[in-house]
């Protein structure tokens, strides 16, 4: 397909080799991986989660490694402590003053592996480092690495030993997605390359500045007032149903915008269209509501978020 008017060339065609390259290490998952590319090239962060064993921190590993940026993996347990995220300050003794010591946080990529699986507090450190790309310490605000992404992976909470994320720290993702278990000929061919589907294995040119090229390039995709009032639709919808007891917030909203734009850059388009927000809305909203009590007593809260979202979509007029 040839590159949208007004768009460098030279760069789109690495998107496909990357997303390529990101279809070797999840076999059988197009979308999934389609959809991971979205939330880079919209400068959010990514939610994966699954049950264990199906590929979540396999596909947050290789769409980090896939760019050559800085790169750091955290497994967060349930005696992590915020400060093991962010950084400390110490004092230094041979030079008399108080120094920072970045933690793992200032990296292009971070992956943060089980995240349900420590404490609020720890969660919380990353709040303000997803939402501001920087962190405090000390009263002293230091600055994260450009682009920064936030790769979570989590077990659904009823597994033992898992805390649920709150509502602030859900909103911050733009996006959670689901692998699930593979088909039987992915899962076959996935058998028979065990020693070649490692995450080093992701080869892909594309390197930190031309990621940030390409979400400049998303601002300029072209979203019509119609397309626009087809999305605050759906989130109105969302605040007055019955079945919520909250609806999707301005941030909500504001990600689904950058997503649609991300996506149709994704694929060679310069506008956005109907469909891009039809994809999108179940993963950037599912998590985002909040379904009422008596709701939740017959389905576990994430699946009746996706299916009332779902409803929504068939309810509201899509424009011509």
């Amino acid at each position: 397909m040839a590159p949208p008017a007004g768009f460098s060339p030279e760069i789109l065609p690495k998107l496909a080799e990357l997303e390529a390259a990101l279809g070797t290490a999840i076999r059988g998952k197009n979308e999934v991986v389609r959809l991971s590319l979205v939330c880079l090239l919209a400068r959010g962060h990514l939610l994966i989660e699954d049950v264990p064993g199906v590929g979540k921190t396999t596909l947050a590993h290789a769409l980090a490694r896939s760019v050559s940026g800085r790169f750091h993996r955290l497994q967060f347990t349930s005696d992590m402590l915020p400060s093991d995220v962010l950084g400390v300050t110490i004092y230094n003794v041979q030079s008399e003053a108080f120094e920072f010591k970045p933690g793992p946080v200032f990296t292009n990529f971070l992956l943060a592996d089980e995240i349900n699986r420590t404490t609020p507090k720890t969660q919380s450190a990353l709040l303000e480092a997803m939402n501001e790309a920087q962190v405090t310490i000390d009263g002293h605000s230091h600055s994260l690495p450009r682009p920064f992404m936030v790769i979570a992976t989590q077990n659904p909470l009823e597994h033992h030993g898992t805390y649920p994320l709150p509502e602030s720290q859900l909103d911050r993702f733009l996006m959670r997605l689901r692998i699930g278990y593979p088909d039987a000929a992915s899962e076959r061919e996935i058998l028979r390359n065990v020693q070649t589907l490692a995450p080093q294995t992701v080869i892909s040119s594309m390197v930190a500045d031309e990621v940030l090229r390409l979400q400049e390039m998303v601002h300029r995709v072209a979203v019509e007032e119609s397309l626009l009032d087809y999305m605050l639709a759906i989130v109105e919808r969302t605040r007055n149903h019955e079945s919520l007891a909250l609806g999707v917030s301005p941030r909500g909203s504001q990600a689904l915008y950058r997503a649609v734009q991300a996506l149709a850059l994704l694929e060679g388009r310069d506008y956005a269209i109907p469909d891009d927000v039809k994809r999108l809305a179940v993963p950037l909203f599912a998590h985002r509501v909040v379904v009422n009590t008596r709701t939740t007593l017959v389905q576990r809260r994430a699946d009746m978020g996706e299916r009332i979202i779902a409803e929504i979509l068939s309810q509201v007029d899509v424009p011509l």
